[in-house]
């Protein structure tokens, strides 16, 4: 944004054109220790195992494994990586007033062929600074993969579906014309 290799305005000048401080200049972020990655992934190792540890049960283990952490660093490393423990929520299961039930439209289907029925898998993938989500669509009769994406950010627009739905001549909801 600022040219470094202006002569004529100096920095302080530039940086008070764009109003903003002259210590954002020379900043450069950065980024997670290689000691709170090494925590991210003992946490993702152990919460693929438990799903239903929260903060509290997350710090039980690691200090057990050895590893002197706080409250408030595993709960900003879990946030960080966007884990929540599986809890049984109040009222779940009650409908809210006004709201329509939906009937399972493929109980008692026999699927016994192919672009019958499709399905979509959402997963995510960990690396070594971070997570990539990969989503799938397969066919549900021949388990083949139609389509895949992966993608850094969990946003609609790395989604397959309509491509796929358009590449085949197929309206959104899978059927054919």
């Amino acid at each position: 944004m600022i040219e470094r290799d202006r002569p004529d305005l100096s920095i302080g000048q530039r940086c008070a054109l764009l109003s903003i401080p002259r210590s954002s200049f020379y900043y450069t972020p950065q980024g997670e220790t290689e000691q709170n990655l090494a925590l991210m992934r003992l946490i993702d190792v152990q919460f693929l195992e438990t799903p239903f540890f929260g903060v509290r049960q997350m710090i039980w283990h690691l200090r057990n494994e050895g590893h002197a952490v706080n409250e408030k660093r595993v709960r900003r490393l879990m946030r960080l990586m966007g884990l929540m423990p599986i809890s049984q929520k109040p009222n779940t299961s009650k409908p809210a007033k006004g709201h329509r039930t939906y009937p399972y439209l493929l109980r008692g289907l026999r699927v016994d062929r192919p672009n019958q029925v499709w399905c979509v898998d959402i997963t995510y993938l960990p690396m070594r600074r971070g997570f990539l989500y990969l989503v799938a669509i397969m066919d549900r009769h021949t388990r083949m993969v139609l389509s895949w994406r992966i993608s850094n950010t969990l946003d609609a627009d790395f989604c397959p579906s309509r491509q796929i739905c358009d590449a085949n001549r197929l309206p959104g909801n899978g059927a054919r014309r």
